[in-house]
C-alpha cells in the first residue's frame, strides 16, 4: 500500500477531531479523496445505513474511527448509549466489510479497555487480565469487542483485520464541552477562562494523583496511516507516547502556558478514573515503525495557542 494514489479510503468519523487529521494525513501521504460518511447520511448505528455506505464508497480499505466519547463525566451521564452505540458501530461495520469483500479494516480500541489495576507499562498481552475502571468500563468493553470479532473473523474467513489501543488523544480541535470533554481541553478551558475572568482558583475533579499518559493528535494520525500500510496481523498494538505524567504536574504545564497563576482546588470528592495509564509502545515501532514525535511540552503549547485564538473576546 505504499502507493495511496489508487486506493479507495472509508474513514468512518472523518469529520471529527482524529478524523479530520487522519483524512489530512491521507492526503499528504497520496490519497486523494477519502470518503467521509457524515451522521446525517449514515447512522451506522443502523445496519442498513451501514450496507448503504458500502454500496456508495465502494472502500477496499476502511479506517474506523467514530465513536460516542466523552471524559469520566459524560461516561458517568450515559453508560447504556456509550456501550450501544459503539458497539453496534463496530460489529455492523466489520460485518458489513466482511460482506462486501473490503480488503482490510481497521479499527480503533481505547485505552479504556484495560483492566483498572493493569501494570504499568500496559502491554497488549495484558488487555484480558482484569475488568476495566468503572467509570468508563460500558465504553471500553464495547470497543474491546472489536479486537474479538476481529480474531474471529481473521480465524474464519481470512478476513483481513487490525485493531489499534490509543492512550488519551489531544491537540488543536479538540472539543473542550465541559459536559463531553477530556480532561486536557477542560482543563485548558478552565485556566483560559479564569484566566480572562479574573478568577484566583479553579477547581478540578480527584486529588491529582492519577496518571496519564497523551498521544497528540497528529502523531495518532501519521501511526494509523502507518499501520494501514504496512500491519496485517491478529495480535492488538498500543499507540501512544510512551510518557506518563501525572493530572497534578498536567495542570501545573497548563497554568504556565496559559499564564494562569491562580490556585487550584481538589475535589477529592470526584472520581480520579483509573489510578495509572501509560503504554509500553515496543510493537507499534516494531511492527510498522511508529513513533511519537510531538513531545507533551509542544503539543500543550499548540494547543493551547488553538483553543486562544478562538475563545470569544
Amino acid at each position: 500500500m505504499s502507493d495511496w494514489s489508487g486506493r479507495r479510503v472509508l474513514v468512518t468519523g472523518g469529520a471529527g477531531f482524529l478524523g479530520s487529521s487522519v483524512v489530512r494525513r491521507l492526503r499528504e501521504v497520496g490519497c486523494p479523496d477519502p470518503f467521509v460518511p457524515l451522521h446525517r447520511d449514515y447512522d451506522l448505528v443502523e445496519m442498513e445505513a451501514v450496507r448503504r455506505l458500502y454500496r456508495d464508497a465502494r472502500p477496499d480499505l476502511v479506517l474506523h474511527l467514530a465513536a460516542r466519547v466523552g471524559g469520566i463525566g459524560a461516561n458517568r451521564a450515559n453508560p447504556g448509549s456509550f456501550f450501544y452505540e459503539n458497539l453496534m458501530m463496530g460489529v455492523q461495520l466489520m460485518e458489513g466489510a466482511r460482506q462486501a469483500g473490503v480488503g482490510k479494516f481497521v479499527a480503533l480500541g481505547t485505552i479504556c479497555a484495560y483492566p483498572k489495576f493493569t501494570p504499568v507499562p500496559f502491554r497488549e498481552e495484558d488487555l484480558w487480565n482484569g475488568y476495566p475502571e468503572e467509570t468508563n468500563a460500558p465504553y471500553g468493553l464495547a470497543k474491546k469487542m472489536l479486537l474479538v470479532q476481529s480474531q474471529a473473523y481473521r480465524a474464519q474467513y481470512g478476513f483481513r483485520s487490525i485493531v489499534l489501543f490509543p492512550v488519551n488523544l489531544y491537540g488543536p480541535g479538540d472539543n473542550s464541552d465541559p459536559e463531553r470533554s477530556h480532561v486536557i481541553p477542560a482543563l485548558i478551558r478552565k485556566c483560559a477562562e479564569a484566566l480572562r475572568e479574573g478568577r484566583e482558583e479553579i477547581e478540578v475533579w480527584g486529588d491529582g494523583t492519577a496518571s496519564r499518559e497523551f498521544l497528540f493528535v497528529e502523531d495518532a494520525a501519521v501511526g494509523i496511516c502507518a499501520a494501514a500500510e504496512r500491519y496485517d496481523g491478529a495480535e492488538p498494538v498500543n499507540l501512544g507516547s510512551g510518557q506518563e505524567v501525572s493530572i497534578r504536574d498536567l495542570i501545573g504545564m497548563i497554568a504556565r502556558l496559559t499564564g494562569f497563576r491562580g490556585r487550584v482546588r481538589w475535589d477529592a470528592s470526584r472520581p480520579n478514573g483509573q489510578p495509572r495509564r501509560c503504554l509500553d509502545v515496543s510493537r507499534a515501532e516494531q511492527l510498522f515503525g511508529f513513533r511519537a514525535a510531538t513531545t507533551l511540552e509542544d503539543g500543550l503549547r499548540r494547543t493551547v495557542e488553538w483553543y486562544r485564538d478562538r475563545m470569544p473576546a
